[in-house]
């Protein structure tokens, strides 16, 4: 289940105009959902959703799960093993894991 700061990152993400064929990086998309959120916030990324599965619901599930993906991949969760290892390389001298 998505989170509310995952869903608004996936909204934003589906609103931008970056497409999946560009095999953006991480930081790509983290601009790409700032950028769009600064221009449409919150509601109109909502709104550009809403229109787009109203109006080409075929393409539109596609781009959802793309963006979701995405921003899943981008921003990992708080408690997940991923986190973790990103706080832990971020220590001088730190060693991680497998």
């Amino acid at each position: 289940m998505a989170t509310t700061f995952e869903a608004v990152r996936a909204e934003a993400l589906f609103a931008s105009d970056l497409q999946s064929s560009q095999s953006p990086a991480g930081r790509d998309i983290r601009d790409a959902v700032a950028a769009t959120l600064r221009s449409l916030g919150v509601k109109g990324c909502a709104a550009r959703v809403a229109s787009e599965f109203g109006d080409h619901p075929e393409t539109a599930v596609t781009r959802m799960a793309w963006a979701l993906a995405q921003v899943r991949a981008t921003y990992p969760a708080v408690g997940s093993k991923t986190a973790r290892a990103i706080r832990a390389m971020r220590r001088p001298g730190a060693v991680i894991a497998a």
